[in-house]
């Protein structure tokens, strides 16, 4: 009998995609030929992006052009469940301005809602996602149409998103502007929060679903939040600094350079006596300092002194300099990526 892979338990993957399936316009290297296995192994890939600027359809094509498996269906965006979380506190047929791309347009159109740019025509609603022509004038509509008293909703609040250039500023950034100026917080509809999920979940009928993801923030805390499975791949923000310092919402059920461990077994992480082993390695703490030794994958490596920090720190977070030497000492290299 096959031994279990990664992927197996699961119906249902929840991708996210900067950092994920690709970087800007490009690839992840091996993230399309990992995808096209899953879909031929039975599971359904839902692609849950925070990025609300483009349509389910763009993003499809762009998949596609990849050589990723995607629809329109298998789309998922904030902007899908910000439109859906201002759908269900307006009149039908409002107006709600959007501080947005087309894909917030179309996801609030696709409601019965109807978008709009001014604050003359006094809507019940802004929703504001990233756009790369975003304009002074479109947020300065958004601040008086929050100050006039609309609910105001974000499709994410991701300070940064990876492309293959380095971290430009995203949503997160840029909904200070409107905050800032009415003193009011949005609701924020996508990761970490419940909205996104939700929608996930209506969109694709998942039972067992996996969220993979690059971020802590984001798409582990989101699955932290949902209840759900989690896998961290080493190929967007997150370093391996990141998953050791990581507070309990943040720590994901799986770590993996990329997206080609789902087809393999995943490494058993144990105790054994004072340290946890994995694969060739052992890790434990100490007098305060994590101790890492053994040889083989550095990945095991990390597995295991992830489990060993984790456990020392317990409802805490590690302290980075503790880690650092070991990590530079011991693991060098150990996460390789695509940034």
């Amino acid at each position: 009998m096959d031994e279990q892979t990664l992927i197996d338990p699961y119906d249902t993957l929840l991708l996210d995609l900067d950092g994920v399936v690709y970087l800007g316009r490009d690839a992840v290297p091996g993230a399309p030929e990992a995808l096209r296995r899953a879909a031929r192994h039975g599971v359904r890939l839902a692609y849950v992006t925070n990025n609300a600027s483009r349509t389910p359809g763009a993003i499809a094509r762009h998949l596609a052009a990849l050589g990723a498996p995607a629809s329109p269906g298998d789309v998922v965006t904030s902007a899908q469940a910000a439109a859906r979380l201002v759908a269900e506190r307006v009149q039908p047929g409002a107006a709600v301005l959007v501080v947005g791309g087309m894909g917030l347009r179309s996801a609030v159109r696709a409601h019965g809602l109807r978008p709009v740019t001014s604050a003359l025509e006094v809507p019940a609603a802004v929703v504001q996602g990233i756009a790369p022509d975003l304009s002074y004038g479109l947020l300065a509509e958004g601040a008086l149409a929050v100050r006039q008293g609309a609910l105001f909703v974000a499709a994410n609040a991701d300070a940064t998103m990876p492309t293959g250039r380095g971290e430009l500023p995203g949503n997160g950034a840029m909904i200070r502007v409107i905050a800032t100026a009415t003193g009011v917080e949005p609701i924020v509809a996508g990761k970490p929060e419940p909205p996104l999920h939700r929608e996930s979940m209506l969109r694709t009928g998942a039972r067992r679903p996996l969220v993979v993801g690059d971020r802590l923030d984001t798409d582990i805390e989101g699955a932290s939040n949902a209840g759900v499975d989690s896998l961290l791949v080493l190929t967007g923000v997150a370093s391996p600094l990141d998953l050791l310092t990581a507070p309990p919402r943040h720590r994901p059920t799986y770590v993996a350079a990329d997206l080609s461990a789902l087809h393999r077994p995943y490494p058993r992480t144990r105790r054994e006596g004072d340290a946890w082993v994995c694969g060739g390695w052992s890790a434990h703490w100490e007098g305060g300092r994590l101790g890492l030794r053994g040889r083989g994958d550095p990945l095991d490596g990390l597995r295991a002194a992830s489990a060993a920090t984790w456990e020392a720190a317990g409802g805490g977070r590690a302290d980075e300099d503790a880690v650092k030497a070991v990590l530079a000492s011991s693991l060098p290299g150990c996460a390789p990526s695509a940034r």
